[in-house]
């Protein structure tokens, strides 16, 4: 697929002319976020949690595919990629953005539930897993990307890799797809 065929969200261009300039190596790719647009948009009045802001480039695929009454929590723990993504999307009331670490923000919101979530940090990914597919409604999806090697992976991170992936593929309360496109992306639905 020709990822000049994708059509980018609104805001997307300045935000990552924004996350260029300050350095920002951790954007997801454009069939990521094309893929996330479509997930996000099967889901009507949805309630959809981002783990990772970073600087808001992913959020913009998920914010462009929400109905009025859909709501996205997104989660990071740098102040200096959130206030890119705060900027963007501060005059949206359906976007809230936190400053927090993922994993006490997850261990705190137990009692809520989400139709879609996106971890692309390790909270939610390669910690606190159980009690992020705890937060799945069921029918909820659960998306995860980087599965393929990246560039940026530190050294021995594959072992991280093969652990989630041999763990999420041993769980009986979800359904899921491991897709060798993109960055390697794996889809889960909790059952």
């Amino acid at each position: 697929m020709n990822d000049n065929l994708i059509t980018l969200p609104d805001g997307y261009e300045l935000i990552h002319k924004e996350s260029t300039s300050i350095n920002f190596s951790m954007p997801s790719d454009l069939q990521t976020g094309s893929l996330l647009r479509t997930l996000v948009t099967s889901k009507p009045n949805g309630q959809f949690l981002e783990l990772g802001t970073g600087t808001g480039l992913s959020l913009s695929w998920i914010v462009e595919a929400m109905d009025k009454n859909s709501r996205v929590t997104s989660i990071d723990n740098s102040e200096v990629y959130l206030a890119i993504a705060k900027k963007h999307f501060q005059n949206d009331s359906r976007v809230c953005i936190v400053c927090e670490d993922g994993n006490s923000w997850i261990k705190n919101n137990q009692d809520k539930k989400f139709d879609l979530i996106f971890a692309d940090a390790w909270p939610g990914k390669y910690e606190m897993l159980d009690e992020t597919i705890e937060l799945l409604k069921t029918g909820g999806i659960y998306v995860i990307d980087d599965m393929l090697p990246q560039s940026n992976w530190p050294e021995g991170h594959q072992k991280n890799v093969d652990r989630l992936v041999s763990y999420l593929a041993g769980r009986d309360d979800i359904r899921l797809t491991k897709m060798n496109w993109s960055t390697g992306l794996i889809i889960v639905v909790k059952i």
